[in-house]
């Protein structure tokens, strides 16, 4: 059974922690000891249910008190047909760093527009940073629709209205769904206050959407420990451990280890301890090479045939997660999975206006800023595009004095 990712984004108040508070209490996916908790704690008593639905993921107590989503909430379900990991986004724009996170994690997005204000600016950013970082796939729900008696008209002008922003971004497959989240229309099974809508509900589309496998990619494999217990019983066992990020390794593959750019071949994989012909992405494996090879934390295996981007010099998009300004020429930490090398921002070239929807000119970046740099590193990066594969496109920049996480990395 696969596992789909997904983050909801939209306005403050459009509804968002309910959609999936709903989404939880209709698929009866929320333990009945849970269900209890959140039936004293709830103050606003939700139609169709006795808990404010809202609660399901506004954890903190913050949230709670201000009644707005602060930090990326996470929820698992899974239903008889897959498995889902749902990242509930803050919707302010000063959380604009949050969302980034989510989105960088996520195959797919729901956008939230309350059917009483259409789509706002808010929208409008949400919708950009999805397809920046690469989504493809996106629903659209138009909430709140109990409050405008359903109507058609108001869904198709909003429908409408998000099909013009589409010509500048880069999403394949849209869906729109009516519905009501508080009431529950449209979000497991359809409504029939909206006999007029012929599409399917938000389950069922999340159930059937289409999402390209990891385990499709180009083979990739980061080392993250070296086993070697140098003891009587494992006196010649040598093997790497670590995750398989994408693609397929097989006993027999012939590989490249990376950046030393040395051939060998597999000769064992072993997975929960037990010998195996293949590992897929997304398992925890050790690989048994046939050479006696200086490896060490952070280097790469890929297939002999395979080709992967090398670099000191390279550009990427940047969120700015910190408080204090990017500083050009300063050194920086960049962690990519397991690899640590130092860095230093040689240029910002650009800088996104999401309102104005433009690249500008910028000398500085601060605090929720998402701009393009140029980085020069001290190693060579072993990496491929973002947007081809998210798994060895991003990295994370700290700073070496405070050892602050202070920028996301979406490699170009």
């Amino acid at each position: 059974m696969d596992t789909l990712k997904f983050i909801t984004a939209g306005n403050v108040d459009d509804g968002k922690s309910t959609l999936i508070g709903r989404l939880l209490y209709d698929s009866h996916s929320i333990h009945t000891d849970q269900l209890g908790v959140l039936q004293k704690q709830s103050k606003n008593i939700s139609k169709n249910s006795d808990i404010d639905l809202a609660l399901v993921t506004d954890g903190l107590r913050a949230e709670r008190e201000q009644g707005i989503t602060i930090d990326v909430a996470y929820k698992y379900f899974a239903t008889d047909k897959r498995k889902f990991i749902i990242a509930d986004a803050p919707g302010h724009e000063q959380y604009t760093r949050n969302m980034v996170t989510g989105v960088s994690n996520s195959d797919l997005i729901i956008i939230l527009i309350d059917a009483r204000h259409g789509v706002t600016t808010q929208t409008k950013r949400h919708a950009s940073i999805g397809s920046l970082i690469g989504l493809k796939k996106a629903i659209v729900a138009i909430n709140k629709m109990d409050l405008e008696d359903y109507s058609e008209k108001i869904f198709t002008q909003i429908k409408n209205d998000f099909e013009a922003l589409l010509l500048q971004l880069n999403y394949d497959e849209v869906h729109y769904v009516p519905i009501s989240a508080l009431v529950g229309d449209n979000i497991v099974s359809l409504s029939e206050n909206t006999p007029w809508y012929k599409g399917q509900s938000i389950l069922s589309l999340l159930e059937t959407i289409t999402i390209a496998s990891q385990a499709n990619l180009p083979a990739r494999f980061q080392v993250q420990y070296v086993i070697r217990p140098q003891e009587e019983t494992l006196h010649d066992y040598r093997g790497y451990a670590g995750l398989v990020l994408s693609g397929k390794y097989k006993v027999g593959d012939d590989i490249t280890i990376l950046p030393a750019n040395i051939p060998t071949k597999i000769v064992r994989l072993e997975r929960d301890l037990t010998d195996v012909n293949e590992v897929i992405a997304g398992e925890n494996v050790v690989i048994h090479l046939a050479d006696n090879i200086d490896i060490s934390r952070g280097d790469s295996f890929i297939l002999a045939n395979d080709e992967v981007l090398q670099n000191n010099k390279f550009t990427s998009w940047i969120c700015w997660l910190d408080q204090q300004n990017l500083q050009l020429g300063k050194p920086y930490i960049l962690q990519h999975r397991f690899k640590s090398t130092r860095v230093k921002i040689k240029a910002i070239t650009q800088r996104w206006d999401v309102n104005n929807w433009e690249f500008i000119a910028a000398d500085q970046i601060g605090l929720n800023d998402i701009a393009q740099i140029e980085i020069q590193s001290n190693q060579p990066l072993v990496y491929d595009v973002f947007t081809d594969n998210n798994q060895t496109g991003n990295a994370i920049l700290i700073d070496e004095t405070t050892h602050n996480t202070v920028g996301a990395l979406m490699i170009l």
